[in-house]
């Protein structure tokens, strides 16, 4: 259930758009169990996604038996099948216990599970035309299946019951934890609401539903629709690498001969860096930074104002204030105030550092007689320029050093130093995958050899697949109902080199691969036995992906896997020197971009929204903030993901910056140690309370467990190269 649940929020955050009334309208009340389990049956044996996973490593997706024709049956079966355990639960006449509620729906919704595996793929990896009708039919249909769930007052007085008996009861840490968990999400979802409330609150959640798909479908629609085909007389400046990758895209595309930028970040970045073209960066970056906003047919701003409304609407049937105050109730800030302190804290330094940035950016522009003021089109631009007179530090000399595959391999050595986990390539064939871009590793323990789980890389860009990074599971580590071993999956977005040629990545793309990576190190680390306990805390889980981040910079990786890719020698000591000394360069634009998003879903989630205009508040609000001219939010609010497309997070954008605080001061603590970032102390705790508990253990405790105390900003300050009162300017933790 507890991974139900997840995967339907999931699919919120990654599908497509809603359906009309007479869809929603036409699904049964509820169907007789007996004619559901016939019918679950039927299906399961001819419909793949159903059928339980078989072959080798405990059972593993069917991805090579996915068709889009059988998602829709497949859904419609699970949610049946779900419905009638669920009913089977709540209608034990036995006195509720532990076992017979908690861990009954503990190992309901396996069924369904396994659907929204594949449903996140075509989410995701491989959407397609017919598979966003689904999702359009499907999206309120899955919403209202979840409300079933969370409403049902015989199910959550059960809950309750053994929830209010949890002190007094014979469980473990473990179990009163997954109690509490169980509890919270009922409670703070509207299982306490009775009549018009519980009535309304379903009907929110459906809307909801169809407006998250939709938002996210019409970004995904902009970010196909603005490819920009150059010819060869418009690529001055852009690195030979790249140009080939753009070359290699075009053909895929239909365009021999041209040179392909498409619309998402990661041939956006590189492309204003390094295009000597102001005109066609300007129009790179209005293709990038309006998605969702151009006025047309997939124009965001309506569908926001409404996303916001009723979420305020939602929350105060639960007698919250606002929205964030709603979601905030769980998370490691706990209230809007304190995680708005901690944003104040920083945003004055980061601004007052973009003015340097800028100052310097606009001498050199001056210097060549540019006769420009900078703008946001040129910031990427002037700031290399600047990186290179400063610190003599030629980001693309930096790339012949960072090839993509050099990069996994040095993520698996830190894995088993860190860890002790081994990844065997496992042999093509043995394991189905969805793409064949998709490759997949065995995940064993050094020591004893044990079998920990699979990861799967799916590496490259294509049409279909959202834009960004991210990492997934399709399988928790579990124990209770026999041991689950782990499937988990790392996503990005690399343009494909030329035929034969490596891909060669920025620094900053680098340090992406490992923080996913990370993700991926959390999920396999995990040691808890219910499925609920794989959750995480929104503003917590980030650290340890942001934390593997550090370990790129470590001498073991610089000088065993950053080689140059046409001969082969390890990076020179003066390169990563430079890399080094300019490790907080241009940190001013990197923390106000990043900042600005936060704060502006912070205050779009704790104002009264009614007759709300986006556009006007995102302005308004950054004005209000003393935001620089120069560089606009990281996300911009018609296409900002993640608090729009679905929940995950919302009013919890912030969580990366709290985040960092952690990272910080957990560095500190490897910096500190005798065997620096490879201490074997040091790493056996960050294993022991900070990756392998999940959410076995409250997030302030388990930190504290690690580092002896709460984590201090003074850490984080120091590590950005902002100023930290009573400290001299500029100082900077150690980062290797």
């Amino acid at each position: 259930m507890r991974q139900t649940l997840i995967a339907l929020s999931i699919a919120a955050a990654l599908t497509a758009a809603g359906c009309d009334k007479e869809d929603q309208q036409s699904r049964p009340a509820q169907d007789p169990a007996s004619e559901s389990e016939a019918a679950s049956a039927a299906l399961e044996n001819r419909n793949p996604l159903l059928a339980e996973w078989t072959g080798p490593y405990g059972g593993v997706p069917a991805f090579d038996k996915m068709e889009v024709a059988d998602l829709k049956p497949a859904l419609e079966a699970a949610m049946s099948k779900n419905l009638v355990e669920i009913d089977a639960i709540a209608a034990n006449p036995e006195a509720p216990t532990f076992s017979n509620t908690i861990e009954a729906l503990e190992r309901s919704g396996g069924e369904l599970d396994r659907v929204f595996a594949y449903y996140g793929i075509w989410s995701a990896n491989i959407s397609s035309p017919e598979f966003r009708v689904i999702q359009q039919e499907m999206a309120p249909k899955l919403a209202d299946f979840e409300s079933r769930i969370i409403q049902n007052d015989t199910l959550f007085q059960r809950i309750k019951a053994v929830y209010d008996q949890r002190s007094e009861s014979d469980l473990n840490a473990e179990q009163r934890r997954v109690v509490e968990l169980i509890y919270d999400k009922f409670a703070t979802n509207g299982a306490t609401l009775t009549g018009e409330a519980k009535k309304r609150y379903g009907e929110i959640n459906q809307r909801l539903a169809e407006l998250h798909t939709r938002f996210s479908n019409n970004v995904l629609a902009d970010e196909e629709g603005y490819d920009l085909f150059l010819d060869k007389d418009q690529l001055s400046g852009l690195p030979e690498s790249f140009v080939a990758a753009a070359a290699a895209l075009a053909e895929e595309k239909g365009n021999k001969g041209k040179y392909a930028i498409t619309n998402t970040r990661s041939s956006m970045d590189p492309f204003l860096t390094y295009s000597d073209n102001r005109e066609l960066r300007e129009k790179v970056w209005n293709n990038y930074y309006n998605r969702g906003d151009n006025g047309d047919g997939h124009d965001n701003n309506a569908i926001i104002a409404e996303i916001l409304q009723l979420r305020d609407e939602r929350v105060g049937l639960l007698g919250f204030d606002n929205y964030a105050q709603w979601r905030l109730q769980n998370r490691m800030a706990k209230t809007p105030e304190r995680a708005m302190e901690l944003m104040k804290a920083v945003w004055p330094a980061a601004v007052a550092r973009v003015k340097e940035e800028v100052a310097d950016m606009q001498a050199v522009a001056d210097a060549e007689g540019a006769d420009i003021a900078i703008a946001p089109w040129d910031y990427r631009y002037y700031a290399e320029k600047v990186r290179k007179a400063k610190y003599d530090l030629d980001s693309d000399e930096v790339k012949q050093y960072l090839q993509l595959d050099k990069l996994r391999e040095a993520m698996f050595y830190v894995a088993g130093e860190l860890f002790e986990f081994s990844f065997t390539p496992v042999k093509e064939g043995t394991v189905p995958v969805f793409h064949q871009d998709v490759k997949v590793w065995e995940v064993k323990d050094k020591a004893s050899g044990e079998h920990i789980g699979l990861w799967y890389l799916d590496p490259f860009a294509r049409s279909g697949k959202r834009s960004g990074a991210w990492a997934t599971m399709y399988r928790d580590h579990t124990t209770f109902n026999g041991r689950e071993t782990v499937l988990a999956s790392n996503n990005s977005n690399f343009i494909k080199g030329a035929p034969g040629e490596p891909v060669l990545v920025s620094w900053d793309d680098a340090e992406t691969f490992f923080h996913e990576f990370g993700h991926a190190l959390h999920f396999l680390a995990s040691n808890v036995s219910y499925p609920t306990l794989n959750s995480g805390v929104r503003d917590y889980t980030e650290f340890q992906s942001q934390l593997l981040e550090r370990w790129l910079a470590t001498d073991a990786v610089i000088d065993n896997y950053l080689v140059h890719y046409k001969i082969g020698e390890s990076i020179p000591d003066e390169l990563v020197a430079k890399i080094k000394k300019a490790a907080t360069f241009n940190q001013g634009f990197a923390t106000t971009e990043y900042l600005a998003s936060a704060l502006v879903d912070m205050k779009f989630h704790t104002v009264d929204p009614k007759e709300i205009d986006p556009d006007a508040f995102e302005r308004e609000t950054l004005e209000a903030l003393g935001m620089p001219k120069e560089l606009v939010m990281r996300h911009r609010t018609p296409h900002f993901g993640h608090i729009f497309s679905g929940e995950g997070y919302s009013a919890g954008y912030y969580g990366y910056l709290w985040a960092d605080v952690l990272t910080s001061d957990a560095a500190e603590a490897f910096a500190e140690a005798d065997g620096g970032f490879y201490d074997k102390e040091v790493a056996g705790k960050l294993v022991k309370y900070l990756f392998a508990p999940r959410n076995a253990l409250d997030p302030a405790e388990a930190y504290r467990a690690f580092r002896g105390r709460d984590a201090k900003i003074e850490a984080l300050m120091r590590d950005w190269g902002f100023p930290v009162p009573g400290e001299k300017s500029g100082t900077v933790a150690s980062k290797n």
